[in-house]
Order: C-alpha cells, then sequence, then structure tokens
C-alpha cells in the first residue's frame, strides 16, 4: 500500500496527522529545514516524536534539505551527532539535497534512510539510479514531472528504490523551489529555509517619467497573476497515482494548521483505503472534495501531472487565499451518561452556532450547540478564551481528537 506522508510543523500537528490517518511525517529540528518560520522540533521534542511515532508503528521522516554553507558544517555535525544519541533512537529517515549533507548523516546516522529531496530536482532514471548508487533508498520527484514520466522513471529504477512524489499543497512557480527572489529582495534566502513568498506578494510598475504614478499588477480577462502558483489536489486521481508506481504521497503544509493536517489526511486516507479495498471499483467520494474545499488553500489544480509547464504554469486567476471553515475546538473526551463532550477551544465558539465534528475516517456530522458550560460546570454563552476548557451537548459519541468546526 502507499505510504501518506504528511507534514508536521510542531507536536500537536503530529500527533493530529498520525491520529487521522498518516504513516509518517516528515518535520525539522530548529536548523536546516526548509520551514524555518514553522515551530519545529527540539531535540527533546524530536526524542518524544520518535518514541510516540515508533510506539504506534508510525515513521518520523526529518528534513536537513537546506544546502549548508562552508561555516553551518560544523553545527550540523554536532546536531546529527545529538540525533544518533537519542535516547528512543534516530530519524527513520533524513531528507536531504545536498551531497555534502548526504555524506555525513551517512557516517554519523547509518541506519537513518536517505531520501532526495524534491529540491534536487530528480527527472530522470539515470539521476534516481546515481543517488541510489551512493545510498539512497528513495527519491522525492521534482514536482514539474507528468504522471507518464513518473511511470518510465519507476519503471526504469532498481525495484528497491522507493518514489515519493507530492500530492497535494502549495506549489512554487520556480523550478523545484530552487528561487533567488526571497534573497534578492529582502535576504531571506529560500534555499535554507527562510523564503518570504515573494511570489505571492502584489506588484505595482512604473513608467521612468511618471513615477509618482505606479500601475498595479492586476487580474484582467487579458491577464493573470504572473507568480503566484495554485495549489495541488490530486485527490481525484488516486489510482493513477498508486499504478504508476509511487510509494510514497506527500502532503505539503507545515505552516499550516492542526486542522488542515487532520482534514487533508483524513480525506487522502479515505481515497487511498477506498482504492486498495475496491480496486478497479473505486469511485471518488463527492465528501473528500468538500472536505478540501473546508481548509484554507488557494485555487485547485493538478500540478503538472497532466500539464506541461511550459504550456500551463498553474499560475492564480484570484488573488490570496480561499478560506477555511473556522476550526473551533479540539475534544478531549465524551460522557455516554449524559451525551456531553469536554473540548479545549481553539477558536470563538457560542451557543446557537451550527457546527460539524470530524473524526478519523468521517466527515461533517453536524449539529447546533444548545448549551455550553465551562470548567467549573458553570452555564456561560461562549467560549471566547484561548484553550478555555468547555463542555457541549453532543447527539452522537465523539472521541479525543475530534475536532469542531463551523459547519458554514
Amino acid at each position: 500500500m502507499a505510504e501518506l506522508l504528511s507534514p508536521a510543523g510542531n507536536f500537536e500537528k503530529m500527533k493530529t496527522a498520525f491520529l487521522y490517518g498518516a504513516d509518517a511525517v516528515y518535520l525539522a529540528g530548529t536548523n536546516f529545514g526548509m520551514r524555518a518560520a514553522a515551530d519545529n522540533f527540539t531535540l527533546e521534542e524530536l526524542n518524544e516524536a520518535i518514541g510516540y511515532a515508533h510506539a504506534r508503528g508510525k515513521k518520523i521522516y526529518i528534513t536537513l534539505n537546506t544546502m549548508p554553507r562552508e561555516h553551518e558544517y560544523p553545527r550540523l555535525k554536532e546536531f546529527l551527532k545529538a540525533l544518533a544519541a537519542l535516547e528512543n533512537g534516530a530519524p527513520d529517515a533524513a531528507i536531504v539535497a545536498d551531497i555534502g549533507v548526504m555524506t555525513l548523516v551517512k557516517e554519523l546516522l547509518p541506519k537513518t534512510e536517505l531520501h532526495i529531496s524534491t529540491q534536487s530536482g530528480v527527472v530522470s532514471s539515470a539521476d534516481a539510479i546515481a543517488w541510489h548508487r551512493f545510498g539512497a533508498t528513495r527519491v522525492v520527484l521534482a514536482r514539474e514531472l507528468s504522471m507518464a514520466e513518473i511511470r518510465e522513471i519507476r519503471k526504469n529504477i532498481p525495484a528497491e528504490m522507493e518514489i515519493e512524489a507530492f500530492v497535494h499543497g502549495s506549489m512554487c512557480v520556480s523550478f523545484s523551489g530552487r528561487c533567488l527572489l526571497s534573497n534578492a529582495l529582502v535576504g531571506r534566502d529560500a534555499n535554507r529555509g527562510a523564503c518570504a513568498q515573494p511570489c505571492r506578494w502584489n506588484y505595482t510598475i512604473r513608467e521612468e517619467k511618471r513615477p509618482d504614478m505606479p500601475l498595479p499588477i492586476e487580474e484582467h480577462p487579458e491577464g493573470t497573476y504572473i507568480m503566484s502558483s495554485k495549489d495541488m489536489c490530486m485527490i481525484e486521481h488516486v489510482p493513477e497515482l498508486i499504478e504508476s508506481g509511487i510509494a510514497s504521497f506527500k502532503i505539503e503544509g507545515r505552516m499550516k494548521s492542526a486542522y488542515y493536517a487532520a482534514v487533508v489526511t483524513n480525506a487522502y486516507r479515505a481515497a487511498i483505503d477506498g482504492y486498495m479495498a475496491k480496486g478497479k471499483d473505486h469511485v471518488l467520494d463527492e465528501r473528500w472534495l468538500r472536505e478540501l474545499d473546508s481548509v484554507s488553500h488557494r485555487e485547485y489544480c493538478t500540478g503538472y501531472y497532466f500539464d506541461d509547464p511550459m504550456q500551463n504554469a498553474q499560475t492564480c486567476t484570484q488573488p490570496g487565499y480561499l478560506r477555511e471553515k473556522s476550526y473551533l475546538a479540539v475534544c478531549t473526551g465524551y460522557d455516554a451518561e449524559t451525551k456531553t463532550a469536554t473540548f479545549i477551544q481553539r477558536n470563538k465558539a457560542k451557543v446557537g452556532d451550527a457546527v460539524e465534528i470530524i473524526t478519523p475516517g468521517a466527515f461533517g456530522r453536524g449539529f447546533v450547540i444548545e448549551s455550553m458550560k465551562n470548567e467549573a460546570g458553570e452555564d456561560v454563552p461562549a467560549a471566547p478564551h484561548p484553550f478555555m476548557i468547555f463542555s457541549v451537548p453532543v447527539p452522537f459519541e465523539t472521541h479525543a481528537g475530534d475536532i469542531m468546526r463551523g459547519a458554514n
């Protein structure tokens, strides 16, 4: 069965991803990962995360896919030594993009598998085989490849070598994320995890003799946003993905919320399991699409699996995000006798709200909050405070980890 690989920007998101069906997560320490702005994991948290995952038969992949400069290697070496000494063992795999980093990981973490990052831009079987000879067990293919090209690569690489590919989430207008724009404009190096995403900014142009009359670069019927990429969504093509030989389905989004991790993982888990159970009789469940529409995202597309980047750059036709449903609270327990569930607040919920509960393997069971009590058992009209404990009557059984969201 194809592995479902989810993002984990912090410990809460990791636990959520596993609860909602991820087989593995990818995460970073406080350095050397491509998402420096995520919460990321201290060494103590990494040790706890590895223990948590392995106790549940899950895997942890650590991202070391930046391109360290000369002065950073001593610090990288110390970090890898610390990983090797973790009480709960080293991560299951390291995602690397730099051959120097790869060599150091092989030396200091000999039992950790090596996965070649999409930052390396693997686009051919020859490229994949070369990495395999260096010791890699998996390549994360460049996002610019078509489904047909992926099938050919799979056919021509060693059977034991795995292919991982992105199936959902943000895309980059630059080839496999190799962008210099952020560094040029604000001094934040995208290739070292600090991208400021200037491709998403609004721009104006100025005519030389009219400097006080900036002209906005806007969307019109005859034009488009020149750099802001759409988001990828391949939920409708899970059968083709599996049949192409992709071993690991990767969801982008370490900067996204725990709600995002839950919803997207839940949908792809259902789609993968549905195909594995029914094969050719697999049918797309429209609920999966509705779930993916409920999270914050840009316009969806199928990336370059079916489109040539030179013919269709998959850039947005409208600005900003399509907003997600409100992420209100997380369930901590349910009293079957009183049919009351207890929650920890994430955003304001109040009496009279129409809400839904999502749970692993199920989607959007709705009800109206008819009453609410605080932690002391007092009636309250709302739960306005972050992490406030409150309870409400729920007409069906809920479980710890279930998520309450707005119904609209």
